[in-house]
């Protein structure tokens, strides 16, 4: 007798949508920051936040098997990693820029049918034709997650042989201010779009980053580059791109980088060459099908085709603790 096929991965998409909203509820309640005050019972944490107890112990428990919530003797507190990234006030805070990411990419993915339907992304991002306001809200969600990548790389990478950064559409300047703080060797230069550039430039100086940081107009894809840097970090750039776009980039960046200069590819879309692994990168593209017309993922093979098309050698991909993977290579000297 043949055993019966049961619907589980099926049971399983669906249901994995719970915890990414229970975390988002528990960000935009301040459940995290509450709890950083000492563990609490369920109605204690309700009297602090002013909600219904009965529903807030209902999202507390479906946090726990999240791993972010744990919780003894009906008393619930927070996980090393929430404090340190979800209690408001704190320096690698990611919340702010969780919930407003969060909501603009979902409301994206749900216009992922329409723009296969159509072949053009029905939730376009254009950076050339957003307003100031409009740049303002898409890039408040990634000025601190910016901000943790550039930590990371310092603390993975030894950046003290560098002195001229190049922060390739470097969006907020997050990357670029977060690195030279920890690198006061480094001075960075931040180039992205004309009309994003003033933006850019406010963040900059809203960081204090102003004396360490130069925010440059111009277009990497078209180029030319101006000024020549001996090191260079491409982040959430690539994946917004047609491939020979990304080629483009790649070549251009190649020009300028100087013998002996190393260029990471550090935006984790980097796809295995069978383009359905790792799953979570995958299965993010969706997001730049819906958001660019020309945006999608790149495998680790065509990156390193155009990375040895511009000079580079010694190509490495390694993992990367905030996602995915980052691709490096020298230029020889």
């Amino acid at each position: 007798m043949e055993q019966a096929i049961r619907p589980e991965a099926i049971m399983r998409i669906r249901d994995a949508v719970n915890p990414p909203f229970a975390l988002l509820a528990g960000i935009q309640l301040g459940v995290f920051t509450t709890l950083n005050q000492g563990a609490a019972t369920a109605q204690e944490a309700a009297d602090k936040l002013g909600v219904h107890a009965g529903k807030l112990e209902v999202l507390l428990y479906a946090l726990v098997p999240t791993g972010l919530i744990l919780v003894e003797d009906g008393r619930f507190f927070n996980s090393p990693e929430a404090e340190q990234f979800l209690v408001e006030g704190r320096p690698g805070y990611l919340g702010e820029g969780y919930v407003s990411t969060a909501e603009g990419r979902w409301q994206a993915l749900l216009k992922t049918a329409d723009s296969v339907r159509t072949g053009t992304a029905q939730a376009k991002l254009d950076y050339t034709d957003a307003s100031e306001e409009q740049l303002n809200i898409h890039y408040k969600s990634f000025f601190a997650q910016t901000q943790s990548k550039g930590r990371s790389l310092a603390g993975l990478f030894d950046f003290t042989k560098h002195r001229r950064l190049l922060d390739v559409a470097g969006g907020t300047g997050g990357l670029a201010a977060a690195l030279t703080k920890e690198c006061p060797n480094l001075h960075a230069t931040v180039i992205d779009l004309p009309e994003v550039t003033p933006t850019t430039q406010r963040y900059v100086d809203e960081a204090g980053a102003g004396d360490r940081v130069t925010v440059l107009a111009g277009n990497v894809v078209s180029g030319p580059i101006v000024g020549t840097y001996d090191v260079a970090v491409v982040s959430n750039f690539l994946p917004v791109l047609s491939k020979e776009e990304a080629r483009q980039t790649i070549v251009n960046l190649g020009r300028v980088i100087e013998p002996g200069g190393v260029i990471y590819l550090a935006d984790q879309g980097t796809i295995d060459d069978t383009r359905f692994s790792p799953a979570g990168i995958a299965q993010s593209s969706l997001f730049f099908i819906n958001a660019f017309d020309n945006g999608c993922p790149k495998t680790e093979s065509e990156r390193r085709a155009w990375l040895e098309e511009a000079g580079f050698q010694e190509i490495k991909r390694l993992p990367f603790p905030e996602g995915g993977s980052i691709m490096v290579a020298e230029m020889p000297g």
